[in-house]
């Protein structure tokens, strides 16, 4: 082990006392342990055929494919991603992706645009709508387009100050049919009335991105790449709060572990934490869509398709989609602690029944994670995934439709879950007797 290693070490002592002190230890867990308790009971068929969900949950349908919009336009497909904010004034708005094609229907899209078509010079489909809800009721005040422009904006994450990073999911090039390099984050602020000015983030670095979040503490933005062999990147900004002022982009190393995938044995055992650090990256535009693999022959350490990531108190959690032994899954925890990462394999999959290919995923009041299941079979089965604080699975819902549940996440009250129905779009909001309230 080279002598900066052995010292790093050595000084991330007090980082694992803390990590521990706040239930980080090793934990005793088996790979894919399927809760006895702390879940919500049986599932109960949804007349509907659209979701089943545990006695005495309820949901109904805010937004869906082909809706009116009131700035012309129609509620495009393939939602996805989405965030849920706090507006004042009784109002909640739920900003939500569309992961369109260049060639879909982008539902009417018009205003400020990133690139367009070019055979046409009609926006890209891709980008993202607004739905405003009554806090109260929640029935839907107004929806509207808020970016166009894009492509394949697949998740993203919400900002402590009020707006939504959109992730392009998507690395192509000028083609004679589109006109600009994608491959970029864009911010779309909650309280945005109409279609923002798409002004690409190019700082946070170009690649197939999936999802971001946010430490409150420092400004710092996470980020997870849709790849086989992606990394986990973080954007240090050089003025907290304004993304567009630039910064550092750096990807994390974990020492001694240059894999987590655990396909070729287990390089990264569940519930033990590691520490690791961050190294910085050049030529983050990277025309050559290499970023990743200059990473990890600088040292990076390579996941399994980082899919969704959402900010907790005082550390993330983030899925890589194929990881583990089984390829069905894991998921990671980190706690942000300066130039000292401690990371632990949270959980990992080995069975199918349990957990299968996690996407998407959000935090509950309670510390339980909700998860997004996105595999795609001859039957399609994709549940809500619950997982507990001590790492055990569970079903909270099961998608009765040939899609994927996508874009979880509560509202500011912890009363109600938002998820959307992928194709054709649905967007749900889901209420019950939640522990939290309950209890």
């Amino acid at each position: 082990m080279p002598g900066d290693r052995r010292q790093f070490l050595r000084s991330t002592g007090s980082a694992f006392a803390a990590f521990a002190a706040a239930g980080c230890a090793a934990r005793a867990v088996g790979a894919a342990g399927v809760a006895a308790t702390d879940d919500y009971g049986a599932l109960v068929p949804d007349p509907q055929g659209i979701l089943d969900l545990p006695q005495g949950f309820s949901y109904r349908e805010l937004s869906s494919l082909g809706d009116a919009m009131g700035d012309g336009g129609t509620v495009p497909d393939k939602a996805d991603g989405m965030g849920c904010f706090d507006l004042g004034n009784g109002e909640w708005a739920l900003v939500r992706n569309h992961e369109l094609l260049a060639q879909d229907d982008s539902g009417g899209a018009s205003g400020p645009a990133f690139d367009t078509v070019a055979r046409s010079l009609v926006p890209l489909a891709g980008g993202t709508t607004t739905i405003v809800l009554d806090r109260a009721t929640l029935d839907v005040k107004r929806q509207y387009r808020s970016l166009a422009g894009t492509i394949r904006n697949c998740a993203g994450g919400i900002t402590p100050w009020g707006s939504w990073l959109t992730c392009e999911e998507d690395v192509s090039t000028p083609n004679g049919n589109i006109n600009q390099s994608h491959g970029w984050v864009f911010e779309v602020p909650a309280n945005a009335e109409r279609q923002v000015d798409p002004v690409p983030l190019k700082a946070m670095g170009r690649f197939n991105h999936e999802a971001a979040c946010v430490d409150p503490a420092t400004g710092i933005v996470y980020m997870t790449e849709d790849r086989n062999d992606s990394l986990l990147y973080r954007f240090i900004p050089l003025v907290p709060g304004d993304l567009g002022q630039g910064g550092r982009l750096q990807a994390l190393e974990v020492f001694d572990i240059p894999d987590t995938r655990n396909w070729e044995g287990s390089a990264i055992a569940v519930g033990y934490p590691v520490p690791g650090r961050w190294i910085d990256l050049d030529n983050v535009a990277s025309p050559d869509d290499d970023l990743r693999r200059r990473g990890a022959a600088a040292g990076a350490t390579v996941f399994a398709r980082g899919e969704g990531i959402w900010m907790g108190d005082r550390e993330f959690f983030f899925t890589a989609t194929s990881g583990g032994a089984a390829r069905q899954g894991q998921v990671f925890r980190m706690q942000p602690a300066g130039s000292v990462e401690v990371l632990e394999l949270f959980y990992e999959s080995s069975d199918a029944e349990a957990y299968s290919f996690g996407d998407n995923l959000t935090i509950a009041p309670d510390g339980h994670l909700i998860i997004c299941e996105d595999q795609y079979s001859a039957v399609v089965d994709n549940h809500l995934r619950g997982i507990t604080p001590d790492g055990k699975a569970y079903a909270f819902g099961r998608l009765r439709l040939q899609t994927e549940p996508a874009g979880a996440c509560f509202s500011p009250d912890g009363r109600t879950l938002f998820v959307n129905a992928y194709s054709p779009t649905r967007t749900l909001a889901i209420t019950g007797p939640w522990k939290w309230l309950v209890s």
